[in-house]
């Protein structure tokens, strides 16, 4: 398991997705295989002066230097005795690689979207670091939020609201948008973002599964036509119950809903899997947080 590559991933809009597991003390997570490029044995790490807290370092993995993220640190557990014996998954996240140490690396489980449960209001805290619960047959582990492990740590790679000054003022208070986002912290910014912009008539799910169910429903009410109701939507892809590419090759696969633009705002929007999001028929794939290109395509598709 030293190398991944997007040849192995599934066909597009399926609702599934592959979770390499892994193990961090005595806890059992997941990371999406589409954000991993490798995985290779601990090396030696050099130190970094006055880096964060769960930052050890850098290694240098043939011409890159990357940044080393401890997960034992992040997640508030004991490291191992030994760490040499660790692994380091190499991951590419808005862009950016990002080698994290685990314990051990077990195997790759190919699942559906709908194993996946929304962690509840108890167990996902202001500081809890879970997209969601994965239920296996023989045990649950946990789907990390790898985006805000990193925005925590470097909250310069999160959505900047400053940038947008260079678009100026902007009235689009006409024009009505879904926006299907998991992260309750990326549903505000979003808010935040997208009302500075000039867009104020927004409607948030949490997952594709929600807004599936609203888009249906428009498109089975014969009084209204959802092209009005709806100018646009903005999706992530990593959800429980259903994930962006399915909900967006159902709509491009609705002849009611057809008409309405998609954007795939993600972090997983990378040059190896722009055509994923090509093959469901997105009409646009920004990644997280490029907030400016986003209201940009918003603009082009709308306007």
């Amino acid at each position: 398991m030293s190398s991944m590559h997007a040849d192995i991933l599934l066909e597009s809009g399926t609702n599934e997705l592959e979770v390499i597991m892994f193990e961090v003390d005595q806890g059992v997570f997941g990371i999406n295989v589409l954000k991993v490029r490798e995985i290779i044995n601990a090396v030696e790490v050099t130190a970094i002066p006055n880096a964060h807290e769960n930052v050890e370092g850098v290694i240098r993995l043939r011409e890159e230097v990357l940044p080393v993220i401890n997960l034992a640190k992040v997640l508030g557990v004991k490291d191992t005795e030994d760490p040499m014996k660790d692994k380091f998954i190499i991951a590419e996240l808005n862009q950016v690689k990002i080698a994290f140490r685990v314990h051990h690396v077990s195997r790759i489980h190919r699942i559906s979207w709908e194993q996946i449960e929304k962690p509840s209001d108890l167990s996902s805290g202001e500081n809890a670091y879970a997209i969601g619960i994965i239920k296996l047959e023989d045990h649950m582990s946990i789907l990390l939020d790898f985006e805000k492990i990193v925005v925590e740590i470097d909250p310069k790679s999160g959505v900047n609201l400053d940038s947008l000054k260079v678009l100026g003022h902007r009235e689009r208070t006409e024009k009505n948008l879904v926006v299907v986002e998991d992260s309750k912290m990326l549903r505000y910014l979003l808010d935040e973002t997208l009302s500075e912009s000039g867009y104020e008539n927004i409607r948030f799910f949490e997952n594709g599964k929600e807004a599936w169910e609203y888009l249906n429903a428009l498109a089975e009410d014969e009084n209204s036509d959802p092209t009005e109701t709806v100018n646009l939507i903005i999706t992530d892809i990593e959800m429980p119950q259903m994930d962006g590419h399915h909900l967006t090759s159902r709509v491009k696969n609705d002849p009611r809903l057809r008409q309405i633009p998609v954007v795939i705002f993600s972090s997983l929007i990378t040059r190896d899997l722009f055509h994923k999001g090509e093959s469901v028929g997105a009409d646009a794939q920004i990644s997280k947080p490029e907030i400016v290109n986003l209201v940009k395509e918003i603009d082009r598709l709308v306007l």
